[in-house]
């Protein structure tokens, strides 16, 4: 994973903002990471994490910002993200919700790219109100997810095997290869 920490609770921030806070559970927020990235890199060639996607049963997640998503879940005093969100559990429901400790402002902004801005805004206006089965679904959909086995590492290229792909696969990586 490339992102920087301050950019990923950014990112953390603006899917919180601007999606239906109550549906927000660790699962969606996965797959909002996803779709993010991948999105980004049909358009663009190259993700805004970098992180390493896995294939698992629920659909690809970045394993990276799983584990620091956990670590706050598991032990929050020493987590490297635990000053900027809360995963909230309540017996009446399986979801783990993920509460930011502020929601994401102009200043948080300056992490991001243009391009990236307008990913993020269509991925939140794609899923705002969705459910995490529902996106879980839409990933199922995805050449990431058909073209892997489970647990296998989703490679970044697989996304020039969807229709609405606008890059190559050498274009991707090359922007690959550009980031070391």
């Amino acid at each position: 994973m490339k992102i920087p920490i301050p950019k990923l609770q950014a990112m953390i921030r603006y899917f919180a903002t601007y999606t239906e806070p109550r549906l927000l559970g660790k699962k969606k927020l996965m797959k909002l990471f996803y779709f993010a990235d991948f999105t980004h890199v049909k358009k663009y060639a190259s993700p805004i994490t970098y992180d390493n996607y896995v294939h698992l049963e629920h659909g690809p997640i970045p394993s990276t910002i799983l584990n620091l998503i956990n670590a706050v879940e598991n032990d929050a005093d020493e987590a490297l993200l635990a000053d900027s969100l809360s995963v909230e559990t309540n017996e009446d429901s399986p979801m783990k919700r993920i509460a930011p400790t502020r929601k994401f402002s102009e200043s948080d902004s300056k992490y991001f790219s243009v391009g990236e801005l307008k990913v993020l805004e269509s991925i939140c206006a794609r899923f705002a109100s969705k459910t995490g089965k529902f996106i879980e679904d839409q990933s199922h959909k995805e050449a990431a997810w058909l073209e892997t086995n489970e647990l296998e590492g989703i490679s970044y290229t697989l996304a020039a095997n969807d229709p609405d792909c606008l890059v190559d696969k050498e274009e991707i990586e090359l922007a690959l290869a550009a980031m070391g």
